[in-house]
């Protein structure tokens, strides 16, 4: 069965919106990715879904590296951007340069990161696989440096922030847990 870009199944996942910043044989390059995951934590681990023959796709396969920023609410507009258009026909960084967005050189890889992203992580790659209509590339973080600011969220198509914080279960419900898990541990 296929799951479809805006089918209304599909756009029931809530993701963040990655940035995927290359520089390759398609010049340096900007994308939108909602499928971007911290997968390990020693070593830190990135996975990235890129579809197949993507100018982002080339870069990554040709320089065996990538940045990833996390995009912050105020950078829906640059989401935009990045997500709008292919790098093989559009220069996205020069477009988002005219528009005031900023950028600075990573300092491990030879690409760009995000000015004012939440999170911007530099990647080795360590591995690809082929799977369905995307590659997913893995990498391994060679460096990272965060910022105190609230993500831009993708769901249902649109634009969100983080709202109301719902708070985990208290003491008492987690004492009532523990307790039922050491009733039917097997």
């Amino acid at each position: 069965m296929d799951l479809p870009w805006g089918d209304e199944k599909t756009v029931k996942f809530a993701t963040n919106v990655g940035l995927i910043t290359s520089n390759g044989p398609n010049g340096q390059n900007i994308m939108a990715a909602e499928w971007t995951h911290q997968v390990s934590y020693s070593p830190g681990i990135i996975v990235v879904s890129i579809g197949l023959d993507k100018a982002t796709e080339t870069n990554i396969k040709k320089t065996k590296e990538f940045g990833v920023s996390l995009a912050a609410a105020d950078q829906n507009v640059l989401a935009s951007v990045a997500g709008g258009s292919s790098g093989k026909d559009v220069d996205k960084i020069k477009v988002l340069k005219d528009m005031g967005f900023e950028f600075c050189n990573a300092k491990k890889i030879n690409t760009l990161m995000v000015k004012g992203a939440i999170l911007n992580i530099e990647c080795k790659l360590i591995k690809e696989e082929k799977i369905g209509d995307h590659t997913m590339f893995i990498g391994e973080v060679l460096d990272a440096s965060a910022a105190d600011k609230k993500p831009l969220i993708y769901h249902g198509l649109k634009y969100w922030t983080l709202g109301e914080q719902i708070q985990k279960p208290g003491p008492d419900v987690m004492e009532k847990i523990k307790k039922l898990n050491e009733k039917y541990k097997k």
